[in-house]
């Protein structure tokens, strides 16, 4: 996803960088950006109406990871994080995310994550509802 262009993505949420995210390197720390994106899925089904972190009966728990680095961020740096569906399985789902810093045009990275959903009260893996599958549908890019 190094080449991936910002029109590859149906959404985008803007995450504003904190002093504390530079680590004494002076970029963002490398385990920042998984926040990021954590931050910028659940965000967007919480304001789909289709996750309630406190008392939904079925969450998603992410059960695999992965970024790829490929130009730094730093304080004061605005985030620009888009977000695709990748794979829409019965009861899984493949995000990929892409990090843009400022206006640049091109990700400084790129990584996915799979939410598994499960029910809450079993912690056992569930279809994932219907109104949670018609809002990551709208996420899908087609090539």
């Amino acid at each position: 996803m190094r080449d991936a262009g910002r029109d590859q993505f149906r959404h985008f949420l803007t995450i504003p960088t904190r002093w504390m995210d530079n680590d004494i390197y002076g970029h963002v720390n490398n385990v920042v950006y998984y926040s990021y994106f954590d931050t910028a899925v659940n965000q967007f089904l919480i304001e789909a109406g289709v996750l309630d972190i406190h008392q939904g009966e079925v969450v998603g728990f992410v059960v695999d990871s992965g970024c790829s680095y490929f130009s730094p961020i730093a304080f004061p740096d605005a985030v620009h994080a888009g977000i695709r569906v990748a794979k829409l399985g019965n009861a899984s789902v493949r995000y990929e995310i892409a990090l843009y810093r400022n206006n640049e045009p091109l990700p400084a990275a790129a990584g996915h994550f799979v939410h598994v959903y499960v029910e809450r009260a079993s912690n056992r893996a569930v279809p994932i509802p219907d109104a949670v599958r018609a809002v990551l549908s709208d996420l899908i890019i087609l090539d």
